[in-house]
């Protein structure tokens, strides 16, 4: 589906696709060495996942901005993305036309949301506004504990962990510890299942 998007929008007059990426943290790197205008991002990423890619993106490079592209339509994942700092929110059975103008809105500093996500944001904004006391996962848990939950939760060992994030495996442990303290969370099994209903991993 990638590289089928990358040669549509390659043909779209004013649109230049200047990388791609397999995985969140590879998203990362490519959007500091590329410093592209929009940046397409699924939520459901292996290694490091869409919001987070998208929280780090506009702590190092707010001018960037964000286009979240995926399957997610429930209200959680759409504030959460937006909370994140994501400029638009389109689902995957759009239309090439869609995605092409969500781009081009988004580059000119305006939103964009697909039909139905607009229908959330609006019966949430202006129906039913959201509790002030509400609690996001961002708050419970500081970036580097969300990162270590979803490679966890992907399976990853602490030893790949610490090598890939450049951390001692002590260090990791203790990150591990203190996810499963703040979540109420007691075995890994669990850890997966709140990772699966939050949309970190995808099975």
């Amino acid at each position: 589906m990638r590289k089928g998007l990358c040669s549509l929008l390659g043909q779209e007059p004013g649109i230049e696709v200047i990388g791609e990426c397999e995985n969140g943290r590879e998203a990362l790197r490519k959007a500091e060495e590329l410093q592209p205008d929009v940046m397409v991002l699924d939520i459901s990423l292996p290694l490091l996942n869409g919001l987070e890619v998208t929280r780090q993106i506009m702590k190092r490079n707010p001018e960037i901005k964000i286009l979240i592209l995926t399957m997610h339509t429930s209200e959680e994942f759409v504030f959460e993305s937006l909370r994140a700092g994501a400029c638009g929110y389109i689902i995957k059975k759009a239309v090439p036309e869609e995605l092409i103008a969500a781009i081009h809105a988004v580059s000119q500093g305006y939103s964009y949301f697909s039909p139905e996500i607009s229908r959330i944001v609006r019966d949430r904004l202006v129906i039913t506004p959201p509790p002030k006391s509400e609690t996001t996962l961002q708050q419970v848990l500081n970036e580097r504990e969300r990162e270590v939950l979803q490679l966890v939760a992907e399976g990853r060992s602490s030893r790949e962990i610490a090598g890939m994030l450049f951390l001692s495996v002590k260090t990791v442990e203790s990150h591990r510890s203190n996810i499963m303290k703040k979540l109420d969370l007691h075995s890994v099994r669990e850890l997966i299942k709140y990772a699966i209903s939050q949309g970190i991993i995808q099975v």
